[in-house]
């Protein structure tokens, strides 16, 4: 499961063209939430909102190797290096790859922040609402246990989805809101 945010330009586009552009490095979209307007967290909180979705995926990559596509992905996109936290045109970052556990300099998965950051958490129990860490911890506990400070608003429908051959759409979430809309 991938994660995406965006807070600088057309957020939505943004979104939008890191959907398109996963298959042309190995990523197939097999699913997208709803898109998300969240407020920013971390060390920068004076800077624009966010968009948020999450993307339920597949694919070949190790987690070295995906971490290196996403990153590739980002800057082809128009990610520049900046602060931490700070406002940023695409993020791209991997949330869990199947039941892969792993602590490494470059990358932890599940994603360290994964069950602390409503953003992430809401649009992903979207996709699947019984989802849990490989650990057994189930995102659905976490959330509820989370303050309801940080906004997580409904902004959109799913992004666009295109087979990788015929191009007509694919995917869907399941109806569920988790949105309090």
């Amino acid at each position: 499961m991938l994660g995406l945010g965006s807070n600088v330009g057309d957020r939505r586009l943004h979104l939008q063209r890191a959907v398109d552009a996963l298959p042309t490095v190995g990523v197939r979209v097999l699913a997208s939430s709803s898109v998300y307007d969240t407020d920013p967290v971390g060390e920068v909180l004076d800077q624009p909102s966010f968009l948020n979705a999450c993307l339920r995926i597949e694919t070949e990559f190790e987690p070295l190797g995906m971490l290196d596509a996403a990153k590739r992905l980002e800057h082809e996109l128009g990610r520049r290096e900046g602060v931490r936290h700070g406002p940023r045109a695409i993020d791209i970052d991997i949330l869990l790859l199947g039941s892969l556990e792993l602590r490494h300099e470059r990358i932890s998965l599940p994603h360290e922040q994964l069950l602390s950051r409503r953003f992430v958490l809401v649009p992903a129990l979207e996709l699947d609402f019984d989802l849990s860490t490989p650990g057994g911890d189930r995102l659905a506990d976490a959330l509820a246990a989370l303050a309801l400070e940080e906004g997580v608003r409904w902004s959109g429908e799913p992004l666009h989805l295109r087979s990788d051959v015929s191009g007509e759409e694919i995917g869907s979430p399941p109806d569920t809101d988790l949105s309090g809309r």
